[in-house]
């Protein structure tokens, strides 16, 4: 196995880690004008090619060439530089790749460049009450009007609820069709009288989530992206970015390296907990799996580099993800013990001691959700990865 970068990319790496040197030094700066600086950062990391490579130069990105190899030369050294991204969110994870591969040129003037500044922000409405992982079985109506869409309806679970400006959403159109062909996909904006969103609190104690109610809401048909009820189809797209959004290898070798970090530190029988049998085997145990996510993405990474179509095992990695980070989750419950009980302190007071695992500890059942539920991904995996037939259950 051969994962070296080759003489091209590490010194097109060189050339990066030298734009770092100069352009990035956050030191220097002030806390009220760091915004600006990390602004003015971006378009110059924009100009040199090494942020929003995948977006054309009309639309206010670096409009590169297709090169999974220096994409990730620069994730990695903007990662070692600690230096910002592109910005992210659903916007630029969902609403902006959808946009490129299906809306007008119209729609991708109008949203893609206000979202990468962070000036749109953008609420997913996807999920209602009682639907379930069932998209298809959306309630929320959307009615003709002249050139505008009049929406009634009520979604939840709207991730970056209370600062989104704007949503993309499904909506039923067409009251007669079959569910998964009466659906359309719609932006609007959020800034209308007929819309009310009320944050919902989690265990954690913060409020990341909104469910919000619209009432007579209207936007323009101009916003629709795709043919009128084909949304199900266009929400396919949003899906696909979405799941490859959530997580990643390198942030599962972040939470699994914090994990012997609180074994060390926490004392079990008077002795480091990392001592003890039980935890050492768990904490083998869940770096045999680590690796395994990790060396998978390696081979999603060079088909991606070969320009070969993605294997099997791509349809794997969200739910492997999923289940990794909550067994990391479980093993850090069993090694902070009673602590594990304690009500989480409120948003932005967090400590650094065990308390600071109840985000995580909770979170990982949130993960089992997001992005399609660990029995839909399973489902996936059966049918599209592996041949199964459909659960008869399920129907044709």
């Amino acid at each position: 196995m051969d994962l070296s970068y080759g003489e091209e990319n590490e010194s097109y790496r060189k050339d990066v880690r030298e734009f770092l040197k100069v352009a990035w030094n956050p030191a220097s700066v002030e806390k009220p004008a760091m915004k600006a600086y990390i602004a003015g950062f971006r378009e110059k990391a924009t100009g040199k090619g090494y942020l929003y490579r995948a977006i054309p130069r009309e639309f206010g990105g670096s409009q590169q060439p297709v090169d999974v190899l220096k994409a990730q030369v620069i994730r990695e050294e903007f990662a070692r530089a600690r230096a910002p991204m592109e910005v992210g969110g659903n916007g630029m994870n969902m609403v902006v790749p959808t946009l490129l591969e299906r809306g007008t040129q119209e729609q991708k003037e109008q949203f893609i460049r206000k979202t990468m500044s962070g000036e749109y922000i953008w609420g997913q409405g996807y999920s209602e009450p009682g639907s379930g992982s069932d998209l298809a079985s959306v309630r929320t109506k959307a009615v003709l009007d002249g050139d505008k869409w009049v929406i009634n309806g009520q979604k939840i679970w709207t991730s970056q609820g209370m600062d989104a400006t704007h949503m993309f959403m499904l909506a039923r159109t067409e009251a007669d069709a079959p569910k998964h062909a009466g659906i359309t996909y719609l932006l609007l904006s959020l800034d209308h009288p007929g819309v009310t969103r009320q944050p919902i609190k989690q265990i954690t104690g913060g409020a990341t989530f909104c469910e919000f109610f619209f009432e007579d809401v209207t936007t323009p048909v101009a916003w629709q992206i795709g043919d009128r009820g084909d949304g199900w189809n266009v929400s396919k797209t949003t899906l696909k970015h979405e799941r490859a959004s959530i997580g990643s290898a390198d942030m599962l070798g972040h939470q699994f390296a914090q994990l012997v970090k609180l074994a060390k530190e926490t004392q079990r029988n008077g002795q480091p907990a990392i001592k003890d049998p039980l935890v050492r085997d768990a904490l083998v145990r869940i770096e045999g799996w680590v690796l395994a996510h990790r060396y998978s993405s390696y081979r999603l990474f060079s088909h991606a580099a070969a320009g070969d179509p993605p294997p099997s095992v791509g349809l794997m990695m969200k739910l492997l993800l999923t289940e990794i980070g909550h067994d990391i989750a479980l093993t850090a419950e069993d090694m902070i013990g009673d602590e594990a009980m304690l009500e989480p302190a409120p948003p932005g007071t967090r400590g650094r001691g065990p308390e600071k695992w109840l985000d995580q500890i909770m979170g990982s059942l949130g993960n089992s959700i997001a992005g399609g539920t660990t029995n839909i991904q399973r489902n996936i995996i059966g049918e599209r990865g592996l041949g199964l037939p459909r659960d008869p259950a399920m129907g044709a």
